[in-house]
């Protein structure tokens, strides 16, 4: 029976156990997107606290095309002696570490960058329509431009030491926005049919693989669906995860939602089915749907809060891996509580501010656990009681300059 202590061997990699930080977006980095002391910091603190394996959080293979301030930008050599130096970090305490690579297609903020691009030209519903810009339709050489930018971040990813790279196909993001009959109304052969929408991340997968070769680690990170009426379905998401198995994908995470539906925020996660809560996990039973129909390995994430829970779902065949993100932000030493017993200490709650556009944007679920991974990365203990306004005041008070500069910037290339 398959518990969390258990190891399992991908490719030359064997993973110590069946735990994994799941992809947050860190926000550490500067303005040019260069990695630094605090991200090998934090990744030192989790690989002492026992992990076997961290996924690093929305690294863009673009500088034009940022998600949010402070994101990891990788599409050439300029970082690489510090990403060497991160790349250590894991192999002094057994930790594998994968670089998520992502492109946030139309999920950019009005004036961070000059443009946003996306699979066509689909503007956000309007409760977000003043946060998101309606995105331009991207062109065929484009988007053949961000399957190569892909190919060549994990180039990057590899030669700095890292063991794989995970795709982010969920969320609404790029990959995402491409799957999703909502967001990809192409006519061409990358919209249309499910085929055809799934097309563009298939490529990437391959241009990655030619680009890294065969021991190399390539995950993705799938929504069981976008929960959007019309939007990516589950048969969708089914198929999806059959076609990228086959091509030989080494592990799929399970997640779901987009902005304009989180799956893991507020609402959606208070109104899941009590069958459901009873066993914790958010995609358990979307796991076991396509477990029969996939030969890797599969992550499920969001809701394990017990060690029972994490256990139950691996002996159940489920899934093989354990991910869990927000709570490594107030336990950093989760890990080894977790392998000696010790369940999940702080519940995980919806982070509020009580400004009614800033809370159903769920924006706050990136910034609040930012500000905990720079109290670790610093050597502080994090706060699990720390103020939300007093985060949104520092980081408002710490972004406007980008922001306005990015618009004024936009509006010069639109003179």
């Amino acid at each position: 029976m398959v518990k969390l202590q258990d190891q399992l061997k991908i490719r030359a990699n064997t993973f110590k156990n069946r735990i994994i930080k799941a992809s947050m977006s860190e926000a550490l980095a500067n303005d040019l997107g260069q990695p630094n002391a605090d991200h090998i910091g934090l990744y030192e603190v989790w690989a002492k606290g026992g992990l076997g394996c961290a996924i690093a959080g929305n690294v863009m293979v673009d500088a034009r095309a940022k998600n949010e301030p402070g994101v990891v930008v990788l599409e050439n050599e300029r970082d690489m002696a510090r990403l060497k130096q991160w790349a250590d970090v894991g192999k002094r305490y057994g930790m594998i570490q994968l670089l998520q690579l992502s492109h946030p297609g139309r999920q950019c903020p009005r004036g961070l960058n000059r443009e946003t691009v996306a699979p066509s030209a689909v503007a956000f519903s309007s409760a977000l329509s003043t946060t998101f810009a309606t995105p331009r339709a991207l062109t065929e050489t484009e988007i053949l431009d961000i399957i190569r930018r892909f190919g060549e971040s994990a180039r990057l990813a590899k030669l700095a030491g890292f063991e794989g790279i995970q795709l982010h196909g969920a969320h609404g993001y790029l990959i995402s926005q491409f799957l999703s009959p909502l967001t990809n109304i192409r006519q061409d052969q990358w919209g249309g049919n499910i085929e055809n929408r799934m097309r563009f991340l298939l490529e990437i997968y391959h241009e990655v693989r030619k680009q890294t070769g065969d021991d190399f680690i390539i995950a993705v990170k799938l929504n069981s669906a976008d929960f959007q009426r019309g939007g990516f379905s589950e048969h969708d998401a089914i198929e999806v995860a059959k076609a990228i198995s086959a091509a030989g994908i080494d592990f799929i995470e399970i997640s779901g939602g987009t902005y304009e539906a989180p799956a893991m925020a507020g609402a959606k996660a208070e109104k899941r089915k009590q069958s459901s809560i009873a066993r914790e996990a958010y995609f358990l039973e979307f796991a076991e749907l396509i477990r029969g129909q996939v030969s890797c390995p599969l992550m499920v994430t969001g809701g394990f809060r017990t060690v029972k829970g994490m256990n139950d779902a691996l002996a159940s065949g489920a899934c093989d891996f354990i991910g869990i993100a927000r709570p490594f932000a107030v336990e950093p030493q989760l890990a080894n509580q977790l392998l000696s017993g010790q369940d999940v200490k702080y519940a995980v709650k919806p982070i509020k501010t009580g400004i009614a556009l800033i809370d159903k944007m769920a924006i706050m679920e990136i910034i609040w656990y930012a500000a905990q991974f720079k109290t670790i990365a610093r050597g502080r203990q994090p706060n699990p009681h720390l103020s939300p306004l007093k985060v949104l005041f520092h980081y408002a008070r710490r972004n406007i300059g980008t922001v306005i500069s990015g618009q004024l910037n936009s509006r010069k290339a639109s003179a």
